[in-house]
């Protein structure tokens, strides 16, 4: 099986002594969450949930 590399790099870091995960969408956006799956269905769920850095609301 072969797939193509999409350009998309999702990052999750663990914020030690915590329970946090602070993720990073390949977007920019940014996220943090206790439930790993909370964070993933936030970075897999454009574009509901995200603003880019520096996007003005």
């Amino acid at each position: 099986m072969s797939h193509s590399p999409t350009g998309e790099i999702y990052r999750i870091d663990w914020l030690p002594g915590t329970d946090v995960l602070h993720g990073t969408c390949h977007c920019g956006a940014e996220h943090s969450a206790q439930d790993p799956v909370e964070m993933w269905e936030w970075m897999l769920g454009h574009p509901e949930g995200h603003e880019p850095r520096g996007s003005a609301s």
